[in-house]
């Protein structure tokens, strides 16, 4: 048995029986092939809830210096924890840097694995739901792997029992396959790669029914934006949409085949025109 398996058996029992978290819609989400899970992320235990209510093995993207082990004893732990289970660190300081840094992932869905990713890329600061970064379209576009949108309510820690974090009841929705393989030729297309997120973080939207605000949550949570504007930017659903796809690039129109001379091919060529 591997890590991942080792601890999902004490971590499922937690979840289930503990919590009492439920699943609904696990009938959505393939049995083989490559997978992207999209969720809204409102609580610390969206991580770990949403992996122990499923059969298939999740692979999350951590942030990138929680696999160094700097610090105390307990930095080294997590480190090697989310190591042995199988996570993947993610370079979350933007630019070029954090679109390089989803190879890890990528990795795991060419494998025909499962990813779990939060669009928003990083926790809700209110409970409303915030623009998405684009990192889930790219992964998509680049693997083939459908994208099932995921709902998740009531995973916020409550308090504690015997010193463990408790969250009330949390319910996580599973919605079905959103499949964008025939605008793989948008993988480099900012236009294209905005609309396959907004269309995942619509389809969350639609399973959660969180107001939209039409900022990025880190610009709430550590650029300053203030509830007023925050409040100017609540929108009906991300893209305003539906929006139409961007345009595929035009092929270069064929020229008509030259008109054949037998004459100029050569003597095979005039036996077969004659």
């Amino acid at each position: 048995m591997s890590w991942y398996g080792f601890f999902k058996v004490p971590f499922r029992a937690m979840v289930r029986f503990g919590y009492g978290a439920r699943a609904v819609g696990e009938e959505n989400i393939p049995t083989t092939g490559p997978v992207i899970l999209a969720g809204n992320h409102i609580g610390a235990a969206d991580t770990f809830v949403m992996p122990a209510l499923i059969k298939r093995k999740v692979t999350f993207p951590a942030k990138a210096e929680m696999f160094t082990g700097r610090g105390g004893p307990m930095t080294k732990l997590v480190a090697w924890f989310l190591k042995a289970v199988g996570q993947v660190p993610l370079d979350r300081s933007g630019g070029r840097a954090s679109a390089d840094g989803l190879g890890p992932i990528l990795d795991v869905l060419e494998q025909g694995g499962v990813a779990g990713i939060f669009p928003e890329g990083t926790r809700s600061p209110d409970g409303r739901m915030y623009k998405g970064k684009t990192g889930v379209a790219r992964l998509a576009l680049a693997s083939g792997a459908v994208v099932i949108p995921v709902a998740v309510r009531d995973s916020q820690f409550t308090g504690k029992r015997l010193g463990i974090p408790w969250a009330d009841h949390p319910v996580i929705t599973f919605g079905r396959p959103l499949d964008f393989s025939d605008y793989a030729w948008g993988e480099n297309d900012r236009a294209v790669l905005r609309w396959v997120t907004d269309e995942v973080m619509a389809a969350i939207q639609q399973l959660t029914g969180q107001v939209y605000v039409n900022a990025y949550a880190t610009s709430v949570k550590y650029g300053g934006m203030s509830e007023e504007e925050a409040l100017r930017r609540i929108a009906s659903r991300p893209g305003g949409g539906p929006a139409p796809l961007p345009p595929a690039p035009q092929e270069p129109a064929s020229l008509p085949p030259a008109a054949e001379d037998p004459a100029s091919q050569g003597p095979a060529a005039e036996d077969a025109a004659s």
